[in-house]
């Protein structure tokens, strides 16, 4: 398999002619038939507490369920005790939503507390989100459920020709989510060095960004991306840690840096991701993120 598999770390798994199998400590073995049996216990916790069941070898639209992080809980003022859960503030569910809409591949949608995640999930991956079951699969790591797509879903394709390119390009978003973090966390806002040390460092991680930006030229004028003119996997994963960035320099920081004057590369770029169907419709109320970001800084 090219290498874009052997990445996946979540567990390795092998292509056969049939079928994949997990053995109890996650290696994969091949069958080729499987009359339909009654699941036990101990079937439940071999296959990490996915049904088995009889599939082809390479996986098929269809029957995939995304368990992300839930937003702020509805208002008590609801009386029903099912009352559905909001989507959540976290990024990297954000990124696989947007990988799954660029496939147009359809989903269940699940957000989850602690208290409504599943019971294999907690078991056996730690109750780890996001989480992708397709079929008796799960992955939990954002960047294996997206490689894990768009390898077995190739259409369209988000995985740039050039292998150098997209170093490159991973190379300049490198650092800059945990720069982000660690500004929109701190408090005080703006009012001591160590502040200040946060903002300078986050600073860099933008500079190295708007530098790369500035280097990407799409075909006939078109808009570029961090890959030239291809949508990419690093698109998916950057556009959400940009709209965090955008709602919390707005909500905690009052916009002690100011993007579309400092870096205008960046600004026209976040214009471009921020409009794409991907993500208007997978995207969140930018009071969700100011709730979530509260929460960490509290």
């Amino acid at each position: 398999l090219p290498s874009i598999v052997s990445s996946f770390t979540a567990r390795s798994f092998v292509r056969t002619s049939s079928s994949f199998l997990w053995n109890a400590d996650g290696a994969s073995s091949r069958s080729t038939s499987t009359k339909t049996t009654t699941t036990t216990h101990l079937d439940m916790v071999r296959n990490r507490g996915l049904e088995k069941r009889t599939e082809s070898a390479t996986p098929q639209e269809g029957g995939m369920t995304l368990y992300i992080k839930a937003g702020p809980p509805p208002s008590t003022d609801d009386e029903s005790n099912d009352a559905e859960l909001p989507v959540g503030d976290c990024p990297f569910a954000h990124y696989v939503r947007m990988v799954l809409h660029e496939k147009q591949l359809s989903y269940d949608l699940v957000p989850a507390v602690q208290e409504t995640k599943p019971q294999w999930l907690v078991e056996h991956y730690e109750g780890k989100m996001p989480a992708l079951r397709h079929a008796r699969e799960c992955y939990t790591e954002s960047d294996v459920i997206a490689n894990y797509l768009d390898f077995f879903f190739q259409e369209p394709p988000l995985t740039a020709s050039s292998k150098q390119d997209t170093a490159i390009a991973k190379d300049a978003v490198d650092g800059l989510f945990p720069a982000i973090a660690k500004y929109l966390k701190h408090t005080p806002d703006g009012d001591n060095e160590e502040d200040e040390e946060l903002k300078g460092n986050l600073e860099e991680s933008l500079t190295k960004l708007e530098q790369h930006l500035a280097e990407q030229v799409g075909d006939d004028d078109g808009p570029s991306f961090m890959v030239g003119d291809q949508f990419t996997l690093v698109d998916c994963s950057l556009a959400p840690k940009l709209y965090h960035l955008k709602v919390g320099l707005d909500a905690f920081k009052q916009n002690a840096i100011n993007i579309s004057t400092q870096f205008p590369n960046i600004q026209t770029y976040m214009d471009t991701v921020f409009a794409r169907t991907s993500f208007v419709d997978t995207v969140y109320p930018e009071e969700t993120v100011v709730w979530g970001w509260s929460n960490a800084r509290s």
